[in-house]
């Protein structure tokens, strides 16, 4: 299902990214959700949050790389 906001993201998300990251994941989240929601237009036999979910962690690392201090940082 969609995320309204930031603060309705899974802990896994919330507690790990900096706002921005949290943002970037949303939207791409959301994104995916909608534009995946047909079984054919995914790959494998993932379902449709599974494919939401790499899209969004996709989108994060465009922009986020995790440091050697387990923390994620701008790239």
């Amino acid at each position: 299902m969609p995320y309204k906001n930031i603060d309705d993201l899974p802990e896994q998300v919330r507690g790990n990214l900096p706002k921005h990251a949290q943002e970037i994941f949303l939207a791409a989240y959301n994104s995916a959700w909608d534009e995946y929601k047909n079984p054919k237009d995914r790959k494998g036999d993932s379902d449709r949050e599974e494919t939401s979910f790499k899209v969004a962690w996709a989108a994060v690392k465009k922009k986020y790389e995790k440091g050697e201090d387990d923390k994620w940082h701008t790239k």
